[in-house]
């Protein structure tokens, strides 16, 4: 099983709305990072987010290229200073190629608690836009396969 781990795009300041949606910088990251993952032939069943504007807009745009036509959903937990052990929990049930699109500081120690035990270390530096793969094997010990950031996709 894949765990996809998705920090949303680039957003505007609080200042200019509240809500801080997407700024263009982070529609075009999302946008360049759909097509790479939809080329490579990440395929996921569920994609679920935190409900903030910008994690839906980032999941939205994501799966339009990764999925069958299946739509996000908000899912409780996922917010910045979320505890990591309840999902984390979930996440170990879960047999499907799934999709979490979620904040930092959150993402980093739910990566480090599946991958190492250890929600404190230091494991993966996401920030706006990168995407990290995390892969359980047989004996459902949890592994980094990959992380991408925006820089190394150009286009």
């Amino acid at each position: 099983m894949r765990l996809y781990l998705l920090q949303h795009g680039d957003a505007v300041p609080e200042s200019m709305s509240p809500d801080r949606p997407l700024s263009e910088k982070g529609r075009l990251d999302m946008r360049r990072l759909a097509k790479f993952v939809g080329w490579s032939a990440v395929r996921v069943a569920k994609v679920f987010h935190s409900g903030k504007t910008r994690a839906r807009q980032s999941a939205e745009i994501i799966a339009s290229e990764i999925t069958e036509r299946v739509a996000p959903e908000a899912m409780a937990g996922l917010h910045p200073n979320d505890p990591v052990g309840p999902v984390a929990e979930q996440v170990d049930a879960w047999h499907q190629d799934t999709l979490l699109v979620g904040h930092m500081p959150f993402l980093g120690r739910l990566a480090a608690q599946l991958v190492c035990g250890d929600q404190q270390i230091p494991l993966a530096a996401f920030q706006p836009g990168s995407m990290a793969c995390l892969e359980r094997g047989d004996s459902g010990q949890w592994s980094l396969a990959w992380m991408l950031r925006p820089e190394l996709i150009q286009g």
